[in-house]
């Protein structure tokens, strides 16, 4: 594969994962990700595997992302990203060790967002027909500002948790979670709703 054909295929894959669409298993799409993901881990095996600085871990951050990261972003290493170019952090965020951003189809952690500890987020499912199961389908996470995941969670494709609420440890999400709730289980079910400013 060229340059000029990566970037092409790059192209070609970013507009089908924004706009929701299939990526064709063994597609020129789907080899531009598996290229994506070897750039991925060179960045990471960087931050992950030697001793960094806060000032130094946002610039990682940011370079894996390919867009500016506020000086206010927090991560405990290890991550993990086979993409990277779809995450959006907002100011204030704290991402703990051992969590996993699957994100092609777009991940966006507004302000104020705490993700605890081996945290999954998946934005791809794989086809049902298993004749066509290496082919993609892209769909978007949304974390509102303000929201608080518990360990070991894992955040579905296409799901939006809503703003001040809160994920229990280990908890499963398929579908949107209204503000101010707490959610736990699996699949995930609103347990209480947050009084105001999630004060008691």
């Amino acid at each position: 594969m060229t340059y000029d054909s990566y970037e092409e295929d790059m192209e070609s894959l970013q507009r089908l994962l924004h706009e929701g669409k299939r990526v064709e298993g063994h597609s020129p799409e789907h080899r531009a990700m598996t290229e994506a993901a070897y750039e991925s881990r060179r960045i990471l095996m960087d931050l992950n595997c030697t001793f960094h600085t806060h000032d130094e871990i946002v610039e990682l951050f940011s370079r894996l992302t390919g867009k500016p990261v506020d000086p206010s972003f927090g991560l405990f290493p290890p991550f993990y990203s086979e993409f990277g170019k779809n995450i959006t952090v907002g100011r204030n965020v704290f991402i703990n060790a051992g969590c996993q951003l699957q994100d092609h189809g777009g991940i966006t952690l507004e302000d104020g967002v705490l993700v605890g500890h081996n945290t999954v987020i998946a934005t791809l499912n794989h086809d049902q027909d298993y004749r066509h199961r290496a082919s993609l389908l892209p769909a978007p996470v949304r974390i509102c500002r303000d929201v608080w995941i518990g360990a070991g969670c894992v955040i579905c494709p296409g799901v939006t948790i809503g703003e001040h609420s809160i994920v229990a440890a280990g908890a499963v999400v398929t579908k949107d979670v209204p503000p101010d709730v707490i959610v736990g289980g699996v699949p995930a079910k609103v347990i209480k709703k947050l009084p105001d400013g999630g004060n008691r």
